[in-house]
């Protein structure tokens, strides 16, 4: 009898212990901030190949921007370059009318060589990722 109850006991907590994970939803998983950058949240199995890419993205963005900084660049609005199929494009904070000018946004997004853009602030900072 108590064997019987014992198991019963057993079988009840996984049963529960599943249903929580079920109701729990996926806390480990990858996420996009306000920004467009996808960040951790919790502490996922892998890395998707969307994250993996966008991570080199932005190494490659950063590395324009650093290269542009060592060469003591005055940075207002202007377009850095492009990693991949996105241009990077130094925007002001908060944006302004002026960064929001056709004539202001990198020429190969205008031309449509790039598909996505990067904005990041005077400091190298990632605004937005489209």
């Amino acid at each position: 009898m108590k064997k019987n109850v014992l198991i019963y006991v057993i079988i009840i907590l996984i049963a529960l212990g599943g249903i929580l994970i079920i109701l729990r939803g996926s806390e480990d998983d990858w996420i996009k901030d306000s920004r467009g950058v996808w960040i951790k949240h919790g502490n996922p199995y892998s890395t998707p190949d969307k994250v993996k890419e966008q991570q080199g993205i932005i190494d490659c963005a950063n590395t324009l921007y650093d290269g542009a900084k060592s060469n003591e660049t005055n940075f207002n609005s202007q377009c850095l370059g492009k990693c991949e199929n996105y241009s990077v494009d130094v925007v002001h904070v908060p944006r302004t009318d002026e960064d929001n000018k056709i004539e202001n946004q990198c020429s190969d997004f205008r031309s449509g060589i790039t598909k996505h853009f990067i904005e990041i602030d005077k400091n190298g900072r990632i605004v937005r990722i489209v």
